[in-house]
């Protein structure tokens, strides 16, 4: 009996075996008539990619095909869901990082880090979902120690020699001429260059052309302006664009510098298919912490589909500080009430439904995406808070703050948000406009 159940046992293991490998998806990285594609069981892929593992189905229904992680936690359960929804997966593999205290020096590390991916890719190399193997994320970000570069073509050596039926790409944080010097002359067996970019999204091209590179790759991250790449007030708080300012960016950028240049270009992830705090609460995610989809989503359809969706986002079109366009610079008195006004407005005329937020702002500022702290929101300073004009009491302690306003139909969000200075000493930042209170009025704190 011992004998038939392990006879059982072995045949198993051989049928799920020979079930796995026939269900594996030949992915090839092919150059035809000056043009790079992809492609899956011989069938050209371009990748119409979202940054992040949430909203599988809100994919698929934009049109998109393919997600990306930047690890393997709840790998098998990510590409499991993604198969069942007919979507491929970038699987990433986190590349340890020298500003996280790594040692590119110590062999040792460097041979176990390699060993944990070739874990890895024995355990996920024959899933359908798997499109290509994604080895690192801006790993080169604040670092000295370029031994990085060759530890990562290692881990693309390995791969290929135990995967020979998916791609590599690996992940720069933007691109210039140095860094393309080591993707052309370290990363021999990297087969696609990823590059992350968001403002600089239109020199891309060029810094390609100029280094010579004749390869594959891929915009693996864009959408808005960077935090750091955006105009900042004279006390340094940089200034958000609008969740309609960062549709048009992702509608005009897509167009130009993703789809514009199919023939090295081979596709791109949108980020963030998701949420995070990263400088503000809105800053880079496509979705609200509650997973409502904002403007820019409608906009990927778009792009990814060729038609908008039925029901649109609404927009926001302006807000009034004391009844006019506000400044770059706002400078407000403690303890005094100011009035603001947005003014929005949705394609589908839909009824819209006002929410005002108050916070302090974010100074658990991190570098390349690492993880932040929201800061706690200001309670009893804004009066009419789920209306179109509100009346805001300025806090009394001096300091930077940042006012958000976010605008929806029940379905979909817009959004602004409004950085100002509260100041008692109005010689302390220079350049400044200070706004006065045009009526002052009764203010009952508990109403909020």
């Amino acid at each position: 009996m011992r004998f038939l159940y392990k006879l059982y046992c072995t045949l198993f293991l051989l049928l799920s075996s020979t079930w796995s490998f026939n269900q594996v998806e030949k992915v090839e990285i092919v150059s035809e008539n000056g043009q790079w594609n992809l492609k899956v069981k011989g069938n050209n892929f371009y990748v119409k990619g979202a940054g992040g593992i949430k909203e599988m189905d809100k994919v698929v229904a934009c049109g998109g095909n393919t997600i990306r992680t930047w690890g393997i936690e709840n790998a098998q359960e990510v590409l499991d869901e993604a198969h069942k929804k007919g979507l491929k997966v970038m699987l990433g593999f986190w590349i340890q990082h020298e500003r996280h205290g790594f040692d590119y020096n110590d062999e040792g590390k460097i041979q176990q880090q390699l060993e944990n991916c070739r874990r890895a890719v024995q355990k996920y190399k024959d899933h359908p979902a798997l499109l290509m193997w994604g080895l690192g994320n801006e790993y080169e970000l604040e670092y000295s120690n370029t031994k990085v570069w060759k530890a990562v073509n290692d881990i693309a050596k390995m791969v290929h020699e135990e995967d020979k039926n998916h791609p590599t790409c690996t992940v720069t944080a933007g691109t210039n001429a140095e860094k393309l010097e080591f993707v052309m002359n370290v990363l021999t067996e990297i087969d696609i260059y990823g590059i992350n970019t968001y403002g600089d999204i239109g020199n891309v091209a060029s810094v390609l052309e100029k280094g010579k590179f004749k390869g594959p790759y891929m915009i693996t991250e864009w959408g808005p302006n960077g935090h750091w790449e955006s105009p900042k007030t004279k006390w340094g708080a940089s200034i958000e664009q609008t969740s309609t300012e960062k549709a048009a960016v992702y509608l005009s950028r897509y167009q130009k510098y993703i789809a514009g240049q199919p023939q090295q270009c081979i596709g791109s992830f949108a980020f963030l298919w998701g949420q995070k705090q990263e400088y503000t609460s809105t800053w880079y995610g496509l979705f609200t912490d509650a997973g409502v989809p904002t403007e820019a989503i409608d906009v990927l359809e778009y792009c990814w589909s060729g038609s908008y969706p039925t029901n649109r986002a609404p927009s926001v079109d302006s807000i009034h500080f004391e009844g006019a366009t506000p400044p770059k610079n706002i400078i407000v008195n403690p303890g005094i009430i100011y009035t603001l006004q947005l003014f929005a407005s949705d394609k589908n005329q839909d009824k819209l439904h006002f929410k005002w937020e108050l916070y302090q702002e974010s100074t658990d500022l991190k570098s390349g995406g690492d993880a932040e702290e929201k800061p706690p929101m200001i309670q009893g300073k804004i009066k009419g808070a789920t209306q179109s004009m509100i009346r805001l009491k300025a806090p009394v302690t001096e300091g930077r703050y940042r006012l958000f306003v976010f605008v929806d139909d029940a379905e979909k969000m817009a959004y602004l948000n409004l950085p100002f200075y509260v100041q008692n000493d109005p010689s302390i930042v220079s350049g400044k406009i200070r706004l006065q209170p045009q009526t002052l009025k009764s203010f009952d704190e508990d109403d909020n």
